[in-house]
């Protein structure tokens, strides 16, 4: 990198630095701090223990988001003041420094971009992630496992928690269905767009002829949505049933009837948990699931609505992505349209870069 490169990166990144700061708005979040610092020391505030705990979280969540951007902003601020002054004295040791450390502060400040991005009403949130093989048995079901492998490794290299909700084998390999919970900050923000049929093309380990197949399953990312966020289920609109509970778990694994499943007839949603030895516990985690379902439901059909686009079928032609394991490796996102190399890596949770160039694509797609 020369002088000239270097100057215009930092142009480009000090006009993506007042955008984000427009989209942010840091005056008005240390505004709305004053106000939730003022609330805290009124009496009564603590009394009311549930307004307390909302006003709280987003007190946590705006606190965390100003101390991100003034970090990229100080940062970037001062790599420009430091270059004017490695300028006017010569500095060729402290010019070469910035010069190497300028892939690093480009991506502090993409990282701020995609923080912006996750501005949604419920990117905060944690995420409930549901996952079920399309057409194809065995393939299918090993290709879901993959998959649900997949989002686990993601979860755990940011640290999140992960439960697992709902797990039924496949008779040969893989899954039938399962469903897990991330719990992190902004995992909905970043999930969200995993909604949707993902397709693997591969030799099939399954195969004697050792035949190509091609095998797809639906991912679907909700919400773990708040208690004070009202959905209305009818007694008279669900069906429950109980099972006994398969699979790696407890104690209580195909001794009693501990499983729940839960059909809701409007809209045809089946959630399942089997999660904990109490029926209870896994009927209110079940509805928990059905709640973020059905309210996830309703805004997918009105943004489907404004974008005049009709639900994926589980199959060829409707995959969001492709993962092509031979005759060539390579992943590609329909969306983004950036191909990906890296397949193992992908597939052992490095879905970072995929996911931003998701983000960024789909938010041009609607500033266009």
């Amino acid at each position: 990198m020369d002088h000239y490169e270097y100057t215009e990166l930092l142009k480009t990144l000090t006009i993506k630095m007042q955008n984000i700061t427009d989209v942010v708005r840091p005056t008005e979040i240390n505004s709305r701090l004053d106000e939730i610092s003022d609330l805290e020391n009124s009496d009564g505030f603590w009394i009311d223990v549930t307004n307390a705990g909302i006003v709280q979280k987003e007190k946590t969540q705006l606190e965390r988001r100003l101390n991100k951007y003034t970090r990229t902003y100080n940062i970037l601020g001062d790599a420009v003041d430091l270059y004017e002054m490695a300028k006017e004295e010569n500095d060729e040791e402290t010019i070469q420094s910035l010069f190497d450390d300028a892939p690093k502060l480009e991506n502090e400040v993409k990282l701020m971009e995609v923080e912006v991005l996750l501005s949604g009403e419920h990117d905060a949130h944690n995420a409930i992630v549901t996952i079920h093989p399309g057409a194809g048995g065995t393939e299918s079901q090993d290709w879901a496992s993959m998959l649900l492998r997949m989002y686990t490794r993601w979860a755990e290299r940011h640290d999140f928690t992960v439960e697992m909700l709902d797990y039924q084998s496949g008779e040969e390999a893989g899954i039938k269905d399962a469903a897990i919970l991330i719990k992190g900050i902004n995992v909905y923000g970043y999930l969200k767009n995993e909604n949707g049929i993902h397709r693997l093309v591969r030799i099939s380990p399954y195969d004697s002829a050792a035949k190509r197949h091609t095998s797809f399953t639906s991912v679907l990312v909700s919400p773990e949505l708040d208690d004070d966020i009202s959905v209305d289920i009818e007694d008279r609109d669900i069906r429950i049933d109980t099972y006994r509970a398969s699979g790696a778990g407890g104690q209580h694994v195909n001794k009693t009837e501990s499983a729940i499943r839960i059909t809701h007839i409007p809209t045809g949603i089946v959630v399942q948990c089997q999660n904990d030895r109490s029926q209870h516990k896994n009927k209110a985690t079940a509805f928990k699931m059905l709640k973020s379902r059905i309210y996830d439901l309703e805004l997918a059909k009105q943004k489907a609505a404004v974008d005049g686009v009709e639900k994926s079928e589980n199959g060829w032609g409707h995959q969001i992505r492709s993962y092509v394991l031979a005759p060539y490796q390579q992943v590609k996102d329909t969306r983004s349209g950036i191909p990906y190399s890296n397949i193992s890596t992908i597939l052992d949770g490095d879905i970072d870069e995929m996911i931003e160039g998701v983000l960024i694509a789909l938010n041009r797609k609607d500033d266009d």
